[in-house]
């Protein structure tokens, strides 16, 4: 019987010291950083009205779900590091592999980071009353993506702790959000305003009801984007073939329960057309602490959220690495990738290479918001987030479908775990993605063809790559 194909380069044992528990901490930890706190505004001045709001809260967290209980029977068929990257070596070849390894780990991955960067350094500015320029602003969250990768560089064991820690305190803050106007009701401190809900805005961008929709789901796709996250780490988890598959369905259906809950409280407390002024859109978390708390929420919240995205930046930082890992392993580009350390123990060229992409990505979509006309009216996080979300996008789907064609190629490999509602399920899953994506492709080209564009780039690296180990 024929097995999963492994490289035999020789490395370092991975050590599989993580449980359950664990594991649906890192899906948890690695989802939650800043879309939670800083999309909500976007997407009320996009959706225009509660209840498509709502609507696409819930939707986002389905398709997370319909996802995860696809790519759950390749997680556990192949528990090794990489993740996608394993999946779609398998069902498409290195060729396919490599292009979702050169996008992560030179361009979704760092701008996940980038992105990151500048709402942690607008929340400490706000934290402390910093009055920062736009320049200072990606200067500080370069500052900061240069000391976590050091910090990483440096052990893991600082940023496994930085994870843990990290992931308490923001699932803290937004049960916090959560229950504070219910609480202060039930005391008689606060006034909860019921009518919120019905509320809506008048003109929306002259928008229609599916283009309304699309844009929110783009919005809140940013916000369950890394729900995969724990695959890339299936060769260091225990007993993987059940652990990963429970921890991606546990995880996200924490993630859907305290995204839908910290909404219903956002619009419990602070009305839509208020979210919606450009200056508030990153802000509704903020706002909503600030009309319970006074002064001292508003603090409390960009504290919160600063940590939240630190922990996030930690953390792509930490699994990010193993996808390049897996391809310096398979030699398919540079081998330095796959190399540990001989003293720090960590993937030290990895981490580097995503630190300096994630700069560069900053520093040229703040060029552009600032000197191209078409890209003035994007905030640089929305920027940044957009591209991401659009380029993984593709990739999920294609991960989804492998699950098809791996079933055909492979019928004889063990699956500990078989995709519930096969094949309607993943079908289904990859019909929405489709017609998601060409709506995207509509409403956001400038963005998604930039996306395709540095995914396409990855060709001819992959055919000059592969005549140089030939040669």
């Amino acid at each position: 019987m024929s097995e999963p194909t492994l490289t035999s380069a020789p490395q370092p044992s991975l050590v599989r010291a993580m449980g359950l528990g664990m594991a649906v901490a890192l899906v948890v930890g690695n989802v939650i950083g800043s879309g939670i706190f800083a999309k909500p505004g976007r997407i009320a001045a996009e959706a225009g009205d509660f209840g498509l709001i709502i609507t696409a809260w819930v939707t986002g967290g389905v398709l997370a779900l319909m996802g995860a209980l696809s790519i759950a029977e390749l997680a556990a068929m192949l528990p090794h590091a990489g993740g996608l990257y394993v999946y779609l070596r398998e069902a498409y070849g290195r060729g396919v592999a490599f292009l979702f390894g050169w996008a992560d780990v030179l361009f979704q991955r760092p701008a996940s980071t980038g992105a990151l960067g500048v709402m942690c350094v607008t929340n400490l500015a706000a934290a402390i009353g910093w009055q920062a320029s736009p320049n200072e602003l990606v200067l500080a969250a370069g500052a900061v993506i240069v000391g976590l990768a050091t910090v990483n560089i440096l052990g893991v064991a600082w940023g496994g702790r930085m994870q843990a820690v990290t992931t308490v305190l923001k699932v803290g803050f937004i049960v916090m959000i959560i229950v504070l106007p219910g609480s202060m009701w039930l005391f008689g401190m606060y006034q909860p305003q019921w009518s919120n809900f019905g509320q809506g805005i008048a003109d929306p961008g002259q928008k229609t009801l599916l283009t309304q929709f699309t844009a929110a789901l783009l919005a809140v796709s940013w916000a369950y984007n890394g729900w995969d996250g724990i695959t890339p780490l299936a060769e260091e988890i225990k007993e993987p073939q059940r652990n990963v598959p429970r921890a991606l369905f546990l995880g996200i259906g924490v993630l859907a329960l305290l995204y839908i809950s910290a909404n219903l409280a956002y619009h419990l407390v602070v009305p839509m057309s208020e979210m919606v002024i450009k200056d508030h859109q990153k802000l509704v978390a903020t706002l909503t602490l600030t009309e319970l708390l006074g002064p001292i929420g508003r603090t409390l919240m960009s504290i919160g959220v600063m940590l939240s995205t630190l922990g996030a930046m930690n953390g792509n930082l930490l699994y990010g690495p193993r996808v390049s890992f897996a391809m310096g392993r398979d030699k398919v580009f540079f081998s330095q990738l796959g190399v540990v350390h001989s003293t720090f123990r960590t993937p030290a060229f990895a981490i580097t290479v995503q630190a300096v992409m994630a700069l560069l990505l900053v520093g040229t979509s703040f060029w552009l918001t600032a000197n191209v006309a078409s890209f003035k009216d994007k905030a640089l996080f929305d920027l940044l987030t957009d591209y991401v979300v659009f380029s993984a996008s593709l990739f999920y789907v294609s991960s989804v479908v492998a699950v098809f064609v791996l079933r055909k190629k492979h019928p004889e490999w063990p699956r500990p775990y078989r995709t519930w509602g096969y094949p309607w399920l993943p079908a289904a899953y990859v019909v929405f993605y489709a017609w998601f994506l060409g709506m995207v492709f509509v409403g956001n080209w400038r963005e998604s063809v930039i996306g395709i564009g540095l995914i396409v780039l990855g060709i001819p690296v992959y055919w000059i790559w592969n005549r140089r180990q030939v040669g």
